[in-house]
């Protein structure tokens, strides 16, 4: 059993603090927020852009917190889950690993790659893991994109295109999300998923050429065209807060191989599908396959617990995604192709 105390009780934390509830092996012993009305499991107007709002919880038998410092020198606590704004990343992140816990922080792992480092650095120091919830690669239809990549099952790749749109919502009105030095804005928050999957699963591409709605030196809205040398394929990605309000969230992709091409979108509710070289289709059956979020953090559980060998949210590749994501916005910034 590893024992969980969550930071942060916003859109994320409730997310976690639900998916934890599901994995057995897992149990939340502490949670901790500034805000008093979230320590008594009044979470109803805790929503999102997808998924249910927070409703009412049972803390009964959870210790809860408004200083993140006592959560940290609770001895109960072994692992730490941090949904925290990203400028609180680098900082709270360290100072649980000092305490001697090991850390799943929410993406994006920081603001800066010197922000990133001081944490890889202070893992390595601690020698206690670093999780970055890059839960991408734990959404099953990006999941099965990553093992027919691996696998070649349906041959070599010959292009893709990612897609995650957003409206505006009423989170981005807050101050610190629009300080690109605090939060990187959309940018940061939303592309970084597919930067990090394309960086995990396809390798670092040498250059990017971005173009983007730009305000006050904050990405809003970014199309990418990724450049691997000498790999012959094309490979390319849009993201941003552009959309309408009728348009709350929308992610999707269209992957190319050799001999099938697959296809998903969330808001045309196109599920996982195969196209074939015959002219005919497929979906792709995902059944027994977890949540996201649920397997993410079961994994991270699994690797405390010491039954899973390997890392696959580690800090260190968490960082690739990160350097494209800003190699993305300066390129957008720029107008300038930008060397990763």
């Amino acid at each position: 059993m590893v024992n969980v105390g969550v930071i942060g009780l916003g859109f994320m934390g409730v997310t976690h603090f639900k998916g934890y509830k599901k994995i057995s092996d897992a149990r939340i012993v502490a949670v901790a927020d500034s805000i008093e009305k979230r320590l008594t499991g009044d979470w109803s107007d805790i929503k999102g852009n997808i998924g249910e709002a927070g409703g009412i919880q049972d803390l009964s038998g959870i210790a809860t917190y408004k200083e993140t410092d006592r959560l940290l020198a609770d001895p109960a606590v072994e692992l730490v889950d941090i949904c925290l704004p990203t400028s609180a990343h680098r900082d709270v992140t360290i100072r649980a690993l000092q305490a001697g816990k090991h850390v799943i922080c929410e993406k994006p792992m920081a603001v800066s790659l010197k922000d990133a480092d001081a944490m890889l650095a202070a893992a390595k120091k601690a020698k206690r893991h670093l999780f970055i919830a890059q839960v991408l690669r734990f959404i099953p239809e990006f999941a099965y994109v990553g093992e027919a990549v691996a696998d070649g099952r349906y041959g070599k790749l010959r292009g893709a295109h990612f897609k995650r749109v957003i409206s505006m919502p009423d989170w981005l009105t807050g101050d610190w999300i629009k300080n690109a030095k605090l939060s990187g804005g959309p940018m940061l928050d939303l592309h970084v998923h597919d930067s990090d999957f394309i960086a995990h699963t396809l390798g670092v591409p040498k250059r990017v050429t971005s173009q983007g709605i730009v305000s006050d030196g904050v990405v809003t809205y970014v199309v990418t065209q990724y450049a691997f040398g000498t790999k012959n394929m094309v490979i390319t990605a849009q993201s941003g807060a552009v959309a309408a309000k009728g348009l709350c969230f929308e992610h999707g992709f269209d992957v190319y191989f050799e001999h099938g091409t697959l296809q998903h979108n969330s808001k045309a509710n196109l599920p996982l599908t195969l196209w074939k070289e015959d002219g005919g289709s497929e979906k792709i059956d995902l059944t027994g396959r977890e949540d996201g979020y649920v397997a993410e953090l079961r994994h991270a559980v699994d690797v405390v617990a010491g039954r899973a060998p390997k890392n696959r949210l580690s800090g260190v590749s968490a960082r690739n995604g990160l350097r494209l994501c800003l190699a993305e916005a300066q390129s957008a910034r720029t107008g300038k192709t930008v060397a990763v």
